[in-house]
């Protein structure tokens, strides 16, 4: 298995795409996220919407450039709004970003996963419990919080990736990603991201915006999650708590900079085995 420490994904150009054509992200998420992954997409350089009516969810992903689906805060209404708005992606060749969020605590939930995976995510992001429930297709995890690090999903993930072709990215301490092929694993952050509601929700928001006009989701997906852990450790050094931290990310997506990211950025690479 080949390791090497790789420049190889232009996180700066990927960024760059990205505050350029500020892409339209269109965002079913869950109730509690909603206003921490707008003020995100808009510190990162997209825009965000937010549209989850049946009625209109699959008519609107057609004028989006990117499509997230969340499962958090579950209703029948709404998970109807899902499966249409991610078919409607799938058809017209959109990326589309699944945050399969405690998916295996209840049936409905691992239902509601399975019927969303058969629309082809592009990318399926979440913390390790929930990527093993997912790929086994079974109980696992209680609730948003991971009980398992990242590195205890690789397996899990690849397997997924594999099997819906679509890339897979698990977040923790140190994130991994992986197309089923390869594998890179992402270092920085901080210990406060945790201590902030849906810090994690709007990172699959980032990941959408990052995946409009690449041509490569993994690395593109790789980049969205490197400049995420950048501003978590940029902002750890000022705060003094989740509620400064919070206030700090903001700031610090907002500053990004070629200067910093090619400074800070800490990425490896295997083969995925």
């Amino acid at each position: 298995m080949s390791h090497t420490i790789f420049p190889s994904i232009d996180t700066v150009a990927h960024l760059a795409r990205v505050r350029e054509h500020a892409p339209l992200i269109h965002n079913i998420t869950n109730l509690v996220a909603m206003n921490t992954m707008a003020n995100v997409l808009l510190a990162i350089g997209a825009s965000p919407a937010m549209v989850h009516a049946r009625e209109e969810a699959a008519e609107f992903t057609a004028i989006a450039d990117a499509l997230t689906v969340n499962i958090g805060t579950l209703s029948p209404h709404w998970v109807e709004a899902m499966i249409e708005a991610a078919e409607a992606a799938r058809l017209m060749g959109k990326p589309w970003v699944l945050d399969p969020v405690a998916v295996g605590a209840t049936a409905y939930r691992r239902e509601t996963g399975a019927r969303l995976l058969e629309r082809l995510p592009t990318v399926i992001r979440g913390n390790a419990s929930e990527i093993i429930a997912l790929e086994a297709r079974g109980a696992g995890g209680r609730g948003v919080d991971s009980s398992d690090p990242a590195e205890a999903a690789e397996q899990a993930a690849i397997r997924l990736a594999r099997r819906i072709g679509c890339v897979v990215a698990v977040t923790g301490e140190v994130d991994l990603v992986t197309d089923g092929r390869r594998l890179a694993y992402v270092h920085g952050g901080h210990p406060l991201m945790p201590r902030v509601t849906t810090l994690g929700c709007s990172l699959t928001g980032v990941v959408a915006a990052f995946l409009v006009g690449a041509e490569d989701s993994f690395e593109a997906t790789v980049a969205a999650l490197a400049c995420y852990a950048t501003a978590g450790e940029l902002a750890g050094e000022s705060a003094r708590g989740p509620g400064s931290f919070a206030v700090a990310f903001l700031d610090a997506l907002y500053a990004l900079d070629n200067e910093t990211l090619r400074g800070r950025l800490r990425l490896e690479l295997t083969d995925a085995t």
